[in-house]
């Protein structure tokens, strides 16, 4: 039997950690500080996410290089603008004014550094947005909840619920796709400690968790 390898979320996110443990698998956390600014002219904000997860994946790798490290890049592109994390309430105000009412693409790369090796994905969700009112958008503002998110929204939450519907991975908008990390994992033929048997989020089903899934398409619309 193989032993197991030490598993590191190279994250501060609470809700990578969330979706994570629904993988059953037993990780530590060890956020990357890296340089996240955008730069002006972005030509690809795709390729600028798998930049980012790759690089925060090595950066803690590089340290621990007897385990394996698992790094994400979360980004909300509109009319081929990534629209970043507010840096204060205009900002937040003007991002979801922007995305109101309309469709826009949330793309999360993910990378996993383990014996000198890289493997990067990333998967791409469409969301369209509902017409909430000025109102709203203030008082979720008031919340403080859009300062530490991409695209200064939460697809998950209840009250202000943003999202009228999703076409592709859920987990993916939270943070984190399952199954395309899980499928990076046996890529990688990493063997982890298992703790619980793979669940998902109940936003999730059905979703081919244990089959090969082209990230591609969507998985779930809702």
């Amino acid at each position: 039997m193989s032993t197991p390898t030490p598993l590191i979320l190279a994250s501060a996110s609470p809700r990578r950690r969330e979706l994570l443990a629904y993988l059953g698998v037993a990780f530590t956390v060890l956020p990357a500080e890296i340089d996240e600014s955008v730069p002006e002219s972005m030509d690809d904000p795709v390729a600028f996410a798998r930049h980012l997860a790759e690089t925060k994946a090595s950066a803690i790798a590089r340290r621990h290089r007897r385990a394996a490290v698992l790094a994400a890049d979360t980004i909300v592109v509109a009319d081929g603008r990534i629209l970043d994390k507010p840096a204060d309430a205009e900002a937040a105000r003007n991002t979801l004014r922007t995305l109101r009412n309309r469709p826009h693409e949330v793309t999360t790369a993910v990378a996993l550094a383990y014996e000198s090796n890289v493997w990067v994905d990333h998967a791409t969700t469409c969301i369209f947005m509902r017409d909430y009112t000025d109102e709203e958008i203030a008082s979720y503002i008031a919340s403080g909840d859009p300062f530490d998110k991409a695209g200064s929204y939460a697809i998950q939450d209840r009250r202000f619920h943003p999202v009228d519907r999703c076409e592709g991975c859920y987990c993916n908008v939270v943070g984190l796709p399952i199954v395309l990390t899980q499928r990076l994992m046996e890529e990688a033929s990493l063997t982890v400690l298992d703790l619980n048997p793979p669940d998902l989020p109940p936003e999730c089903y059905p979703c081919p968790l244990s089959e090969p899934a082209n990230i591609s398409n969507p998985l779930i619309t809702w």
